[in-house]
């Protein structure tokens, strides 16, 4: 958790929301200058911060409309802070909340040096990771629909299928397969839209492809290195990570990608584990996807996941080589070095973190959170 620390003549807290928002000024001895509620607009936000400007900080809680006040504040050079929204507890834990307590709440962990800090998104690339969010939501409700018909056919104890349905030209004449006409119906259905699913992702990853351009061309080749990791997954982690040099060590990154499992320890002892939620869901599921097509394309890899499975189960092996190729993607990009198997799957055994180069520094210590990843059996390029 990082604090944003810096000294300023005045401190802007605000509350907001999308049509009104709830503004707080304070001065550095910390008297009131500025309460009120005011329409959500640039215009109006600059007549009240006018008479401060150019010594004031601006912060916000991390919320769903926060691009645009970040844009403002970088439009008229005003320092602009972005809370952590569930790092904030100071804001959600008193008897009475309400709009002009918690605008105040903020005002005033921004001037005593407290406002737990979150990464601002550079505009130029917000939109492209959007739309590769976008893009995954899309295809998880595509994953739902092969499921719902996999399901289907083990409900009512039908063979396997002859082959992969993923692949549109290997689902014709699946429904005639089905006896009873409602479920017969039901599995049309599916059909339909995985074929409308599929006429859209394969429209919107051809647009990603010739449009992402906000990126360093150089990391998205190293990130394709990684065997099985094609050009889509590769904007994934790219536009997920941004700028690898704001993680200061591995550890950081591999708490942010939600690779690890927090712990709660007080006077030496383990008061179990929380917060595993906290950090960046997409990047979670990428790593989880990509460590299985690392399983796919490499022997190697397959004979250490299998020792790992007969140790730890399925779901933990997963999960501890999720967290191994993190680390390795993130020396990867720091050292600006392309992937290497051999160097990957050196000292995989060892229990200590002494190694040879900063590449291999890959062991594994401590639990891992336990990731059952979403594989998407598709045709499309990840």
């Amino acid at each position: 958790m990082r604090f944003y620390t810096q000294e300023h003549q005045f401190y802007c807290g605000i509350d907001l929301h999308t049509k009104n928002m709830y503004v707080c000024v304070l001065n550095q001895a910390g008297k009131v200058l500025v309460h009120k509620n005011i329409k959500t607009s640039p215009e109006t936000l600059f007549q009240v911060i006018k008479p401060f400007l150019p010594d004031v900080a601006l912060a916000v809680e991390c919320m769903f409309s926060w691009y645009w006040i970040a844009d403002f504040c970088l439009q008229h050079h005003i320092r602009f802070i972005l809370g952590h929204a569930l790092y904030m507890k100071a804001i959600h834990g008193s008897k009475t909340k309400n709009d002009k307590i918690d605008s105040m709440k903020i005002a005033i962990l921004l001037r005593g040096g407290m406002i737990p800090v979150a990464y601002v998104y550079p505009e130029k690339m917000r939109s492209t990771r959007d739309l590769l969010r976008r893009r995954m939501y899309f295809m998880h409700k595509r994953s739902e629909l092969l499921a719902h018909i996999q399901n289907t056919k083990s409900q009512y104890n039908m063979p396997d299928f002859e082959k992969c349905i993923a692949h549109k030209i290997n689902r014709k004449g699946i429904s005639k397969l089905f006896s009873d006409e409602s479920v017969r119906k039901s599995i049309e259905l599916d059909l339909d839209l995985l074929n409308h699913y599929d006429l859209i992702l394969n429209d919107v990853e051809l647009y990603l492809i010739r449009h992402a351009k906000e990126h360093d061309p150089n990391n998205l080749y190293l990130l394709q290195t990684v065997p099985g990791v094609g050009k889509i997954l590769a904007l994934v982690m790219l536009y997920e990570i941004h700028d690898i040099n704001r993680f200061e060590l591995v550890q950081n990154f591999s708490s942010y990608a939600r690779l690890i499992r927090p712990q709660k320890k007080s006077a030496g002892k383990v008061k179990g584990s929380g917060n595993g939620k906290m950090g960046n869901a997409y990047l979670k599921w990428a790593f989880s996807e990509a460590a299985i097509l690392l399983l796919r394309e490499s022997d190697e890899v397959k004979t250490y996941h299998q020792s790992l499975k007969n140790r730890h189960g399925k779901a933990k092996a997963i999960a501890i080589l999720s967290h191994r190729l993190g680390r390795a993607v993130y020396y990867m990009l720091k050292n600006q070095k392309a992937f290497d198997i051999k160097e990957f799957m050196k000292n995989k055994h060892s229990k200590e973190r002494k190694a040879l180069s900063p590449i291999t520094n890959l062991g594994h210590t401590g639990k891992v959170q336990q990731i059952i990843p979403k594989s998407l059996c598709s045709q499309h390029t990840v």
